[in-house]
């Protein structure tokens, strides 16, 4: 019963415009910038072998022949009308002399025709592929019932493409590595040669690897299971609502504190147990905001969703996406993996904007069948409650987190939101923030306010906005839960206690420390770590830089503008750290050694970045501060 986005196909922002734009050229520059330079190189080596050749073998035969020889002639208008690469897979016995002596197997020559031929149909292919994802994307875009299929076909296509592509792509680079240096310069690296292979090794690994891993299945709900003898009312009307949609009901109920109702079919835990089957999630704070129609219009809501096949779709697809997006994220870890990340990233788009698209449209069809089963003004004014309710408890959340102090004692954010509510609901900016919900962002599932109500054919002026939300019901459904008191205090009394913690942390990251308790919060979440070196030597990073093994000197967080490992011979041997100061020859430097274990130097690697994003995202508060801007986020959702 959120409320954000559209009913039809997603109007899309400018900024998403260029991000999908952006995604697209990335997808088509990764796909096919390496094989077409390849394929034009390998074109460039192979014609300008060709020419070689024929100029040889003319100058030969010329040479050779005696003057004014009609056989040589006629010998050299043939070498000159059949490139030596025409004959590099003739089989015939009246080429077999000119093909051993210009393109046996794996002669440069035959190596470049072989790379043009392989590049092209690499991009032949390519371009198959993304034809393919368009028509698997406008499958899930035509019927909200196919999408599975559509995903797990897409899927499985790009996961053997992605393996493919690596290892084509991989084998490109090691092979360009070589040849350009050898025909312009006539020389070649054996170092840039092994390192071309050896990324082209681990990229290999890193998708096969990657196909194989499983995300973390258990969706972790935080809330508290509800049997029936502890609200045998609320159970009753359940199965009722249910029944009048011709649906099972659910197997469980989860009571929180999330200002949100859902449903799903896909296995939970909660509160450490693992439940399956159908699952209702009900906020408690928002069954005492709403009176007992109200919450009747929310339940038959989303049980609509279980008679539409909307969850069991879901948690088919759920699965799938997770293992999509985990081996997505595997791809972006290297440069030669990117050049399928950023096509999975294409197709993860369109798929999204199609699911996003029907699941629009079933929340109209929800909303008309909870109109159907109560009445439309309950789905309405259930509607503006729960905005008003979650939009205030966005804002209270992110005065607190804003706040630079450590938060001692209970947040009361329950309290605060209870006893503000009214007032904020009586607000201009309750009514800015609705308005400004009527922009929709593509990925939004859930349809505006104001196109909720014309759907459901009762618009609520919004004047009357106040009125509603500030109306106590006389009954509901929280009183039908025998342990709701309880059970809400356990539950904001765990949240506040994580909030906190979150904030504290979050303080670590603000501070560039002027008092004592200042200073004892940055050390107790980034304490000095020591790093051992050979010869009884250690390098220290802290909060406040990095000291010097040798000189024990400090290098302040405020004088390091980059961090680099120096690696010859991949062995670090090195710390580059440099300066924003500007010296003769250009930025100034400090080289600092470090003899140190493989495993070791990556332990220091993840300090110094970690040690160094502390320093600047707290300079950068430090500054909006000092500008009366906060850069921290005004939602401190979870």
């Amino acid at each position: 019963m959120r409320d954000t986005a559209t009913r039809t196909a997603p109007v899309m922002h400018a900024d998403f415009r260029r991000q999908l734009a952006t995604i697209t050229l990335k997808a088509v520059l990764a796909l096919f910038l390496i094989p077409t330079i390849t394929f034009f190189l390998a074109h460039h080596f192979k014609q300008s072998t060709d020419a070689r050749y024929q100029q040889d073998i003319v100058a030969g035969i010329a040479a050779s022949a005696p003057p004014d020889s009609a056989e040589a002639t006629a010998l050299q208008a043939r070498i000159r009308a059949t490139p030596p690469s025409a004959v590099c897979f003739d089989d015939t016995t009246e080429n077999a002399t000119y093909r051993e002596a210009t393109c046996t197997r794996y002669s440069a020559l035959w190596q470049f025709l072989v790379a043009e031929t392989v590049a092209l149909w690499t991009l032949v292919a390519s371009a198959l592929l993304v034809l393919i994802v368009l028509g698997l994307g406008a499958l899930a875009f035509a019927r909200r019932e196919v999408q599975s299929l559509s995903f797990a076909l897409g899927w499985r296509l790009l996961s053997v493409f992605a393996a493919a592509e690596v290892v084509v792509q991989g084998a490109f680079v090691v092979w360009l590595s070589f040849w350009i240096t050898a025909f312009f310069l006539e020389m070649y690296a054996v170092k840039l040669i092994a390192i071309a292979g050896l990324f082209a090794l681990i990229a290999i690994a890193t998708v096969v690897v990657a196909i194989f891993r499983r995300p973390d299945e258990q969706n972790a709900v935080t809330g508290e299971l509800v049997p029936e003898d502890a609200a045998p009312a609320l159970w009753r009307r359940i199965r009722e609502l249910a029944q009048t949609r011709g649906t099972a009901p659910p197997r469980q109920i989860v009571a929180g504190i999330d200002a949100n109702f859902f449903v799903t079919e896909q296995p939970l835990m909660v509160s450490g147990h693992g439940v399956d089957g159908r699952t209702l999630y009900v906020s408690l704070p928002l069954l005492r905001l709403l009176d007992t129609q109200e919450a009747d219009a929310v339940l038959a809501h989303e049980l609509e969703h279980f008679a539409g096949g909307d969850t069991r779709n879901s948690a088919t697809l759920g699965p799938l996406l997770a293992h999509f997006d985990l081996y997505r994220m595997h791809m972006h870890g290297m440069a030669l993996t990117k050049v399928v990340a950023y096509l999975l990233d294409f197709y993860r788009v369109i798929f999204e904007i199609a699911m996003m698209r029907s699941s629009r449209e079933r929340e109209f069809a929800a909303d008309r069948a909870a109109a159907k089963a109560t009445s439309l003004q309950a789905v309405v004014h259930a509607l503006i409650k729960i905005s008003a309710y979650a939009a205030y408890q966005n804002k209270i959340q992110g005065t607190l987190f804003a706040e630079d102090r450590r938060h001692d004692g209970a947040l009361d954010i329950a309290r605060r939101i209870a006893t503000g509510l009214q007032e904020f609901g009586r607000s201009d900016e309750f009514a800015g923030v609705l308005r400004a919900g009527e922009v929709p962002h593509p990925f939004d599932s859930h349809p505006p306010l104001s196109e909720r109500m014309r759907s459901v054919g009762h618009v609520v002026d919004e004047t009357r906005f106040a009125d509603i939300v500030c109306h106590r019901p006389e009954a509901t459904w929280a009183d039908a839960v025998n342990d709701a008191v309880d059970i809400e205090t356990r539950l904001w009394r765990a949240y506040e206690s994580d909030f906190s913690q979150m904030h504290e942390e979050s303080l670590a990251y603000r501070y560039l420390p002027e008092t004592e308790e200042e200073t004892a919060l940055v050390l107790r979440y980034f304490p000095p770590m020591r790093f051992m070196l050979k010869q009884g030597r250690h390098i220290e990073v802290n909060h406040e830089g990095i000291v010097h093994p040798e000189t024990g000197a400090l290098i302040r967080w405020e004088h390091v503008a980059g961090l680099q490992f120096d690696e010859p011979s991949f062995r670090a041997n090195r710390l580059v750290v440099t300066h924003p100061e500007k010296g003769m020859l250009g930025a100034r430097s400090t080289r600092i050694p470090i003899a140190i274990a493989r495993e070791e130097r990556d332990r220091l690697g993840e300090a110094l970045g970690r040690y160094w994003t502390r320093h600047q995202a707290a300079h950068s508060h430090a500054v909006s501060s000092q500008f009366g801007a906060s850069p921290l986020p005004d939602d401190s959702a979870r």
